[in-house]
């Protein structure tokens, strides 16, 4: 099956010549005429072709459209000089009514039908394996001596009239070390699909078993291997398929039309990309371009600030605010969490740090459109409910936030809080944040910053964060500003050793992301500003939407209202006022968050995010 030094070295032009006269006995054209592109090929009805067309476009990562023909016209002067697309296939499936009903060597045969045909030739898949090799990186199926695996997907397509289909994908193995190197090689061939889909567990593209393909072979993952799924032009033949038509023509898999153009170096338009992992249960990775990770690398830095001098800088983890906000970016359904009633001797004995991150999180969230609800202590459910009021009646929240609370009743209480009839295959939220939220200590206490047990004022919402690590599925993102906050247990040593009372108020409970600031709710800020980014990052929003659709235009960004900003940050700190919600250090009803004006530092860190 592989190809022998010969083939590989011909000029496309003899190469057609060969096949056209039918003298190979091969069964794919990968390396072919090595260096110039390849195509796969759709012919149907021209009254069907300005349909197809449309469906192209709008799905221009599994089908990056490089000529339409006139119909009958078999000839494509732009790719190739002497071209019959009767013949110049290895191999052609020929579909009635949506069903394969043969394959065939030639067309010639249906000469007449042809004439009110249209051909479509899409960029295929082989340029991007080329560039692969070229990086380095080994090619399984070609050191298998097999075709690549294909598979369809559950992620549907964007309809165009009677075209629609899932999404197919080629799923290539690459060692986890070489994931940056795999995608940097093929994020600018956007005619040969470009930049991988998805990286990681084949489950999060409805794939159950990868033994299985749709299409192609099965090939075998070496240890330390990650799948990584780029979408394919197989696309295409789905789509023929549920759209029944009456008589049309593909080639087959792997048996592509090879053109004279030269595949050439192409830089990504997009920055350099990085790959980073969200998840490890299931395995997930995502892309993002580097100047956006340092851009979101910066708004880390920028609330590592230590104003209270308590040695926050040692409880720091570089790029902690990246992986949070790549993993919020992909989830479709969060969770959050706040609430610190450090003052245990006023009514309400919450203070006023962690309701205004938590709300910028939640701004950003809806206006990217993703569900997301709130878990407080039962006894603060009124208090919150206000301020969430408030922040309707401001314009921070485009609608009220379902406002919940959680009791353990029963060993399965946080299960059945955070899945679908207790199922763990069947999760509600994605992710869980926790913003300046009272953290459970390794005694099962929870104490304020000067050592004060406040458990009876703190629902164990904790055992949430807790369930979510055996949850598949469930990611976490902790933010705090001392220790002794939820999902700082991951930094639990460095609080014990740094921070005052530290061996006693630490947090033991870990969240997979720990965003450490010197005010908590400037890590709020920071993780909408950072979803503000990713959102505006043209490789990230590419790998969210799958290759499917049209980038958004620059001046399409419905989300920039929903960024914190001074006037609504004030005016919800007066609001926070009004319900008597004090201040942290202090315990004063003023214009202060942590005992800090808001005038003179709160006002100028968001002017420093934005």
């Amino acid at each position: 099956m592989l190809l022998t030094g010969g083939l590989k070295s011909l000029l496309p032009h003899v190469l057609r010549r060969i096949i056209r006269c039918n003298r190979l006995s091969i069964s794919n054209t990968f390396g072919m005429a090595e260096g110039y592109k390849q195509a796969n090929i759709v012919i149907l009805h021209k009254s069907l072709a300005d349909d197809f067309e449309k469906f192209c476009h709008a799905n221009d990562g599994p089908l990056p459209l490089l000529y339409r023909s006139q119909p009958g016209d078999w000839k494509c002067p732009s790719l190739r000089s002497d071209s019959d697309i009767r013949t110049d296939c290895l191999q052609y499936r020929r579909y009635e009514h949506g069903a394969c009903t043969g394959s065939l060597k030639s067309l010639k045969e249906y000469s007449e039908q042809l004439k009110d045909m249209v051909t479509f030739y899409l960029g295929c898949s082989f340029s991007t394996e080329k560039a692969i090799q070229k990086a380095g990186i080994p090619i399984r199926n070609v050191e298998q001596k097999c075709n690549a695996s294909m598979y369809k997907t559950s992620v549907p397509c964007n309809s165009i009239s009677m075209f629609h289909c899932n999404l197919v994908v080629t799923m290539r193995p690459i060692p986890e070390s070489k994931l940056g190197a795999a995608v940097l090689a093929t994020s600018g061939l956007k005619e040969s699909h470009g930049a991988p889909i998805h990286i990681g567990d084949p489950g999060l593209l409805g794939i159950q078993d990868l033994s299985k393909p749709d299409y192609g072979d099965p090939v075998h993952l070496h240890p330390g291997d990650i799948p990584v799924f780029w979408a394919s032009g197989v696309t295409g033949i789905e789509a023929i398929i549920n759209s029944r038509a009456l008589l049309a023509f593909t080639n087959s898999p792997d048996c592509t039309f090879i053109t004279d153009l030269e595949r050439g170096n192409v830089r990504s338009s997009g920055g350099i990309p990085q790959v980073h992992c969200i998840s490890r249960d299931p395995l997930h990775f995502s892309i993002v371009s580097a100047e956006a990770a340092q851009k979101i690398n910066t708004l880390e830095t920028l609330i590592g600030i230590d104003p209270g001098e308590r040695g926050i800088g040692h409880l720091r983890r570089p790029g902690e605010l990246l992986g949070a906000c790549l993993a919020l970016s992909g989830a479709g359904s969060v969770l959050l969490t706040t609430g610190f009633p450090t003052h245990y001797d006023h009514q309400p004995p919450e203070e006023n740090d962690g309701p205004p991150g938590a709300l910028a999180v939640a701004a950003m969230l809806q206006a990217l459109h993703k569900r997301v609800a709130m878990v407080t202590d039962r006894r603060a459910v009124e208090l919150n409910g206000k301020i969430i009021e408030g922040a309707v009646q401001l314009g921070i929240l485009e609608k009220p936030i379902p406002l919940l609370s959680y009791q353990r009743e029963s060993a399965s209480s946080a299960l059945m809080f955070l899945c679908e009839d207790g199922d763990p295959r069947r999760p509600r939220f994605d992710h869980l944040v926790a913003i300046e939220r009272a953290g459970m200590a390794a005694d099962g206490n929870y104490y304020n910053a000067r050592k004060v047990n406040i458990k009876h004022l703190v629902d164990p919402i904790d055992e949430l964060f807790l369930a979510a690590q055996t949850i598949p599925g469930i990611t976490t993102t902790g933010v705090g500003d001392g220790g002794n906050e939820l999902g700082m247990g991951k930094v639990k040593d460095a609080v014990k050793k740094h921070i005052k009372n530290g061996d006693v108020i630490a947090c033991d409970v870990e969240a997979d992301f720990t965003v450490v600031a010197g005010v908590s709710n400037w890590g709020g800020y920071a993780i909408a500003c950072g979803l503000h980014v990713l959102r505006c990052c043209d490789a990230h929003e590419r790998y969210l939407r799958r290759a499917l659709g049209c980038p958004r235009a620059p001046s399409q960004r419905p989300w920039l209202p929903a960024l914190p900003s001074v006037p609504k940050e004030e005016k919800l700190l007066k609001t926070l006022v009004q319900l008597g919600v004090r201040s942290g250090k202090t315990a004063s009803l003023e214009m202060e968050v942590d005992g800090l004006p808001f005038y003179s530092t709160h006002s100028l860190m968001i002017e420093k995010l934005l």
